[in-house]
């Protein structure tokens, strides 16, 4: 039987639809005045049709893969317990960090144990400082990673899939603060791939028969953003030229010809993190130096390009002044952090006016590229559907007989999405299962 409806919930509901219908002209007129209303209507409201056909689509998960996954997993679990508990000494529950806590900074004596009113901290970095001083933590550590892909992965997938055996995971346009999309039940954005571990769960997400997966996805994005709202000539010219973009910065920063690994991982560190602003102590403890020796190091790279230095001025400046920033398609980020009595917030709102342009302009550009996408698909009535977006990358379910011209059309249309003043690169792979794709 239906449930019974309250005698004044179609008076509420009306009241609702009435009170939004008189509150959109006021919006649009707002929309119009800050020049938004292009993102509305070129970007926001066509992209929500394809997020919606994308949802309905799903992925198709593999469930004799689920189950063997999650069978190997619960074992390596159990056996990494098993292990703790001997090297411990004492019967206790590794799920619970203060009888963690009280093991290992009194059982077992570990030096820097720091208490808190509910207990010993046990978080990640004070685990990989006692990593010398016994061999628990390492297995703790495994442990960790291994319960949090269990529960939040193989067992989120599982009670996620629906009786097409797919799932259909839900699409937030309008929830994150920068203009980036993200997704529940299940989060198919947010999977580890740092470890092979985590790696293996793509493995679980398949095409239909006598199709592939085709994943393409921009290559350093963020960073040709930056290039082209600083107006970084040297960088531009890079990029146009296809460089090694970390080789060529390391070549300038560092005064040489022949670039070795270790120069180029800095210039990497640096070339990325400074779009988050990073400072020299991150920078530092990213790349193995002293916090003076990371000084100069950014000192070096501002120097090498100084556009960015006056971006990151003006930038900050203009927030500060206006209280806000804004993409190159005009979306804001507000950041009342930067009036903020305290000194982290105010730094927080430094870095956040840095990265939200760019962030957020990488996020418009691909949301541009799935509608393009999109109507080419239906346009042309292809079979091939667009199935997933993780960020940078999006993924196709293609069908055999579109394979070839799919894998030229996708990385075409992803390319000429948005005129950046920047050439806008892809890399394109073809899988038998989301794992496959690089």
């Amino acid at each position: 039987a239906l449930p019974l409806i309250p005698s004044d919930y179609e008076g509420h509901i009306a009241k609702k639809a009435y009170i939004i219908h008189k509150l959109m002209q006021q919006t649009l007129d707002v929309l119009a005045e800050r020049n938004q209303l292009s993102l509305l209507n070129d970007v926001e409201l066509p992209l929500s049709d394809v997020l919606a056909d994308m949802e309905y689509q799903g992925l198709t998960v593999d469930l004799k893969e689920l189950e063997n996954q999650t069978k190997d997993m619960s074992l390596r679990i159990d056996k990494l317990r098993t292990e703790i508990l001997s090297l411990a000494g004492v019967d206790f529950n590794v799920d619970s960090p203060k009888q963690l806590g009280d093991v290992l900074f009194d059982t077992l004596g570990l030096p820097n144990g720091k208490k808190t009113k509910t207990g010993y901290s046990t978080g990640i970095e004070v685990l990989n400082n006692l990593i010398d001083h016994h061999p628990i933590i390492n297995l703790i550590i495994e442990y960790r990673q291994l319960t949090k892909l269990y529960s939040t992965y193989l067992i989120g997938i599982k009670e996620s899939v629906f009786e097409d055996n797919r799932v259909h995971t839900i699409y937030n346009q309008a929830l994150t603060l920068t203009g980036r999309l993200s997704s529940l039940e299940p989060n198919l954005q947010n999977i580890p791939i740092r470890t092979e571990e985590g790696r293996q769960i793509r493995k679980l997400f398949i095409p239909e028969p006598d199709s592939y997966f085709v994943g393409a996805d921009y290559s350093q994005i963020e960073l040709r953003v930056l290039a082209a709202m600083a107006d970084v000539k040297n960088l531009k010219q890079a990029f146009e030229e296809d460089q090694d973009i970390h080789t060529v910065t390391a070549q300038k920063v560092f005064h040489v010809d022949t670039v070795d690994s270790e120069q180029r991982r800095r210039a990497k560190a640096v070339n990325f993190g400074i779009i988050y602003g990073i400072g020299p102590w991150s920078l530092s403890e990213d790349i193995g130096v002293t916090v003076k020796e990371a000084e100069n190091f950014i000192s070096r790279y501002l120097e090498v390009y100084p556009e960015i230095k006056d971006y990151m001025t003006n930038i900050v400046e203009f927030a500060k002044t206006h209280g806000y920033v804004e993409t190159l398609l005009n979306r804001r980020r507000y950041i009342p952090e930067l009036s903020s009595k305290v000194f982290n917030l105010r730094e927080f709102g430094k870095r956040t006016s840095l990265n939200a342009p760019i962030q957020g302009t990488a996020a418009d550009i691909i949301k541009l590229a799935m509608i393009d996408l999109h109507n080419y698909l239906k346009d042309n009535n292809k079979k091939s559907k667009l199935i997933l977006q993780v960020h940078d990358e999006l993924i196709v379910e293609v069908v055999k007989e579109e394979l070839d011209e799919m894998k030229e059309v996708i990385p075409n249309i992803m390319e000429k999405a948005f005129n950046l003043g920047v050439r806008l690169k892809t890399s394109c792979d073809v899988g038998t299962n989301w794992y496959e794709l690089k």
